[in-house]
């Protein structure tokens, strides 16, 4: 039955005509033509763009490992009808890629709250906790003190830059509540979820440093809006619903401390989409708080309630490009790493394809003169695709054989771990009878977990724009920060930024953007 099975297989990818990849790839002449345009535009690589960043823009995909990049490209691919594997995502294009080592300075596989402290910090510390150094020690409150490190986004605003925060996750989640906050435990959203020893002893909970530590954050947009309001206060979109209620236990309204705070400035504080749009011809300085919690995924979102996260960059880099000073802004795609510890790898890799749109959004709006982009990830996780699948096989699709021990289909896309283990009378359960390509659908995994873990290895750091090539090689993940101060003339690292009569030492690199444009014009 297996060898008949496998047959049947065969001759039915023979039956389909034609191979399934574009006929040019048959002329040697198509390789050797793009080969040699991309070995033009790396020679034009040595004209190095040194200029002075004025803006600095990190993308941060949270769980995006490399595997994760390989498959959203080939999603982005299939979404316009193409086989995939030939696409280019936007970060893809960019000329400038390393590899960054995450682990934790007491983790080997790390998680998104120390590696936060490492790419926006500086320095390496340890899991669970975020904006203070490995002295600190988790869910102990007396370790906080003394042990606080800042952040570039801290360093910008004390450069005179405009600086924003955009998330698809809670605005206090571990990626974006490195950029503000010192705490030794990243679950402390709010005073709500702290022991009372810990608020008794002085530590505060990670909303409240959002609105306290950096005076006048110029953007904030995401979830979270429960841990601003007081504890059993109704939620202004979900009035009924008691699971999206305040949880401050101090009584505190931390939005409408933030608005009479700022009411001496032209201020917005807005809850939904439209009203989100209707600022983007404004002069604001803005708070998008738009769910309780975190975001819905993109392909669940409200798209009249809930903005995607390619319109929150859009509306973020329009307002804070007015600063003739330039800014910073952090980007997380956050709910990527959600999608995978749920084993969701659909929600995930449309999560990354969502990442990458805005990506391209924030390029048309600014340039690489002026700005230096950073796309990365904190680290990856068990996902994997293979079996080896055809070209153009749907990235959600079975593998085009069966499992030589237990004669059964797989998909492509496997877990090493996470709640897709399933068994049926002792034996794996068949995927063919389920419906594999839908949303929510939880890929096998091999070892049982409610939720799938992160992995280990390096991830991609992709960077264009003044300075980039500084991100080369392989590289401590607290590395980054610390190149993108340098190519803007913040924190530590001003020395180089000014020749002896007072200009700027640092100059632009016109063929390398000449170069770049053109080859972007031949791959799109």
């Amino acid at each position: 039955m297996t060898f008949f099975l496998i047959i049947c297989s065969c001759l039915a990818w023979g039956g389909l005509g034609k191979p399934q990849f574009p006929d040019q790839e048959k002329d040697p002449l198509f390789w050797n033509t793009w080969a040699q345009h991309t070995l033009k535009n790396a020679l034009t690589l040595q004209k190095l763009n040194q200029n002075t960043a004025k803006n600095l823009i990190l993308f941060l995909g949270d769980g995006m490992g490399i595997p994760t990049v390989t498959a959203a490209r080939i999603l982005k691919g299939q979404l316009s009808g193409q086989s995939g594997e030939e696409t280019q995502l936007e970060m893809d294009k960019f000329p400038f890629v390393a590899l960054s080592k995450t682990y934790n300075t007491n983790a080997q596989v790390a998680d998104s709250a120390g590696t936060a402290t490492a790419y926006l910090c500086g320095v390496k510390a340890n899991e669970g906790t975020v904006g203070v150094s490995a002295a600190a020690v988790r869910s102990q409150c007396n370790t906080t003190q003394g042990n606080e490190v800042t952040s570039i986004l801290k360093w910008a605003k004390e450069a005179g830059k405009s600086v924003g925060i955009v998330t698809t996750t809670r605005v206090n989640h571990a990626t974006p509540s490195a950029a503000y906050a010192h705490c030794v435990d990243r679950d402390w959203f709010s005073d709500g979820e702290m022991p009372a020893e810990a608020v008794q002893a002085g530590c505060k909970d990670i909303a409240r440093q959002l609105f306290e530590n950096i005076p006048n954050i110029d953007v904030i947009m995401g979830g979270g809006r429960k841990y601003m309001f007081p504890k059993n206060q109704s939620d202004v979109e979900y009035p009924g619903d008691k699971k999206h209620f305040g949880t401050r236990k101090d009584g505190r309204n931390l939005v409408e401390e933030w608005t009479n705070r700022m009411k001496n400035k032209v201020s917005c504080s807005v809850l939904v989409r439209l009203s989100l749009l209707f600022t983007m011809s404004s002069s604001c300085v803005n708070t998008g708080l738009f769910e309780p919690g975190d975001l819905p995924y993109n392909l669940e979102r409200n798209t009249e309630t809930d903005p995607s996260l390619t319109e929150m960059v859009e509306v973020a880099i329009k307002i804070l490009r007015k600063n003739p000073r330039g800014f910073y802004l952090l980007v997380e795609g956050g709910r990527i790493d959600h999608g995978h510890h749920e084993g969701k790898a659909k929600q995930a890799l449309h999560e990354a394809v969502e990442m990458d749109r805005a990506i391209g959004r924030a390029g048309l709006i600014t340039s690489i003169y002026d700005t230096m982009t950073v796309v990365t990830a904190d680290h990856s996780h068990m996902f994997n695709f293979g079996g080896y699948t055809p070209r153009g096989n749907t990235i959600f699709g079975l593998a085009p054989m069966l499992s030589d021990v237990d004669q059964k289909p797989f998909t492509a896309i496997l877990y090493g771990n996470g709640p897709g283990f399933k068994v049926i009378n002792g034996l794996r359960e068949n995927v063919s009878t389920l419906d594999y390509q839908g949303t929510n659908y939880q890929a096998q995994s091999a070892v049982p977990l409610r939720m799938e873990t992160h992995g280990g290895e390096d991830v991609a750091v992709f960077a264009k724009g003044p300075m980039a090539h500084l991100l080369h090689g392989v590289h401590e993940q607290n590395y980054i920060p610390h190149v993108m101060a340098y190519a803007a003339c913040i924190g530590q690292n001003r020395d180089h930024c000014m020749s002896s009569g007072g200009a700027s030492s640092l100059s632009p690199a016109l063929p390398s953007l000449a170069a770049l444009l053109t080859l972007t014009r031949l791959l799109c």
